[in-house]
């Protein structure tokens, strides 16, 4: 089923007597019920005000047509979204929908915030087809429960996302990255966690173990970058070499879609902790095919298909959740980290109220 209208997809749902499996762009191959109901047909920017920073769009839109409206007027997305189809093997398109239904943010994320930090406001059809709007098209109509922050992460579980509405911000005029050589994960950390405390503003910071590279971005004017990134070399120069890459964005490009993992075999998790604790959680994951994001906050981790990492990694204060695995593999483990009683009976009354026949991607979260 793929509706081109709301009004159809409201009807849709309405009369749906079996569950479906809510498809965006189709790049993420997560499993359901064989039926599908697909947001590509609801497509276009209907709402673009760069003097305002916001711009509105409908749920199935490319997220490639709203990065090039954004880029003609020098702004952008500025929580980053990962393109999944590398690291999965998927083809499909990616749509703003699937980025807002699973929160997909980027390596900006520990100084910008998240994909949710930027929704403005949001359209979506719940279980029983009623059509429910919450926040605004701009900032200044931003009002109401905050249904919105909801739905971005909740996978299609509470809703069927229509639109969208989004604050975008204006692109950097210069982006610089250092490199710092260290020795381990340990070091990396511990690199990162200097450079972000510090007044430098930096965008980025990640580790990748296959070079022994700690990376620092920071962007923003011309000249204030070039200053903040001589004031970070002397910050640590205690730490080992530092050199400054030479095509940045397309570094980080790569540290986003998680490149290094592209072709290569075995499942993929994605592991969130706090930063401090991420160098033993690398130790415990027994596998030296790791990425650290976030200053250490995302680790993901490549490790031999069927590998059951959460019972690896024992007790942690963090969450696992299953990226890349067969379906045997996802059916056995669950794609999501498990929740406490007390937060899957919170999960449960949510989809009850929200979705009270069960027809929205069943079994897919809690």
């Amino acid at each position: 089923m793929k509706p081109e209208t709301e009004a159809e997809l409201a009807e849709i749902v309405a009369g749906l007597t079996e569950p479906v499996r809510i498809v965006g762009g189709g790049t993420r191959g997560v499993g359901g019920p064989e039926a599908t109901l697909e947001t590509s047909g609801l497509s276009g920017i209907t709402l673009y005000e760069p003097g305002a920073l916001t711009l509105v769009a409908q749920a199935g839109t490319p997220v490639a047509e709203i990065e090039a409206a954004l880029e003609a007027e020098g702004q952008q997305l500025a929580f980053e979204p990962m393109d999944h189809r590398g690291l999965l093997g998927t083809s499909g398109t990616p749509s703003i929908g699937g980025v807002v239904a699973a929160n997909i943010s980027g390596p900006r994320r520990i100084q910008a915030g998240a994909c949710r930090d930027f929704l403005l406001g949001v359209r979506y059809v719940d279980g029983m087809g009623q059509v429910i709007k919450n926040g605004g098209r701009v900032m200044k109509n931003v009002t109401g429960y905050d249904l919105v922050k909801l739905m971005a992460g909740s996978w299609g579980a509470l809703g069927v996302l229509t639109e969208v509405s989004l604050k975008v911000l204006p692109k950097p005029e210069a982006v610089a990255t250092l490199a710092v050589q260290v020795a381990d994960a340990e070091e990396a950390v511990q690199a990162l966690s200097t450079a972000l405390k510090s007044p430098f503003e930096v965008s980025g910071a990640a580790f990748d173990p296959q070079d022994g590279r700690a990376l620092l971005r920071v962007e923003g004017f011309s000249d204030s970058v070039a200053y903040r990134a001589e004031q970070l070399k002397t910050t640590l120069s205690g730490f080992g070499e530092i050199t400054e890459v030479s095509e940045p964005t397309e570094l980080w490009r790569g540290l986003r879609d998680v490149r290094p993992f592209h072709g290569q075999e075995g499942d993929v998790w994605r592991i969130s902790v706090k930063p401090t604790d991420a160098p033993d959680i690398v130790t415990r994951l027994e596998t030296d095919q790791t990425l650290l994001d976030w200053g250490g906050g995302l680790i993901w981790a490549r490790v031999p298909e069927g590998t059951d990492l959460r019972a690896r990694l024992g007790g942690f204060n963090g969450h696992a959740t299953l990226v890349r695995g067969d379906a045997e593999t996802a059916d056995a483990l669950g794609r999501f980290q498990p929740e406490s009683g007390e937060v899957q009976a919170l999960t449960q009354g949510l989809r009850q109220r929200f979705d009270p026949r069960g027809v929205f991607n069943p079994g897919l979260m809690g």
